[in-house]
């Protein structure tokens, strides 16, 4: 992905993602997505995806890193989207945060459903004695506010060996997208982000648990997802700008 011009607004890294993705019928969604945008399918199917990870190093153009809002856990659920043809690109139905101030900022400047969630991640490794490969391990539980029950309790962890996306196949169309679109009423809007492609990896999910997707109007096969892993991408994220 070629980086875009001008200069990022903000930098931030992305660490422990993972990508679950369920094919979903282009027509459930067609409500659910701004009149201005089509949806984007590969083979025919349109794809529901359910990211949990952990944001860190989160700074503004010429700045240190923000004090109180520069590391959190997030979750989102979003599908792929393009304008007329081309620009293919992100919609986010829900992003929860574990940060209520990145909330804020996220809805006034970037015009994004984020929502403040109580979030707790923990990353295991272990192993058994030398040669036995050490286990990389992640736990993750997502609730909207204290007392609520989890809405995503999930563990996961990287299997095989980290390689970018071959264009053209369903991984690259599910995780290499460089732009996200952003709708508050006021009018469709987007914002560019660069980084690297994905270290992807298949991802083994030992345990699964989430009612975030149902919870936003979507009604997704109970198969099981088809899932990848990526380790870390440091991101630039440029400011949003009017779809014309």
């Amino acid at each position: 992905m070629e980086r875009p011009p001008g200069s990022p607004v903000m930098k931030q890294t992305w660490s422990e993602l993972l990508f679950l993705h369920w094919p979903v019928a282009e027509a459930l969604l067609r409500p659910l997505i701004p009149a201005g945008l089509d949806i984007d399918t590969y083979d025919g199917r349109a794809w529901v995806g359910l990211v949990p990870f952990t944001i860190s190093g989160i700074r503004m153009r010429f700045l240190p890193p923000l004090p109180f809002a520069s590391r959190f856990h997030e979750v989102n659920v979003r599908t792929y989207v393009h304008h007329q043809g081309r620009d293919p690109g992100v919609w986010f139905f829900s992003l929860d945060a574990a940060n209520a101030l990145a909330v804020q900022v996220a809805r006034r400047f970037y015009k994004l459903p984020y929502h403040h969630a109580r979030i707790e991640m923990s990353v295991t490794e272990d192993g058994g004695p030398p040669p036995s490969p050490v286990r990389h391990r992640v736990d993750f539980v997502s609730r909207r506010a204290a007392g609520d029950p989890p809405e995503v309790v999930v563990r996961y962890a990287p299997g095989d060996v980290p390689r970018p996306a071959a264009p053209g196949t369903l991984d690259h169309f599910l995780v290499e997208r460089y732009l996200l679109y952003a709708s508050n009423g006021s009018g469709l809007h987007r914002a560019r982000v660069h980084h690297v492609p994905y270290p992807l990896q298949p991802a083994v999910v030992h345990h699964l648990r989430e009612h975030r997707v149902a919870a936003n109007g979507i009604t997704r096969p109970d198969s099981e997802p088809l899932a990848h892993y990526a380790s870390r991408v440091d991101v630039g994220i440029w400011p949003l700008e009017n779809v014309v």
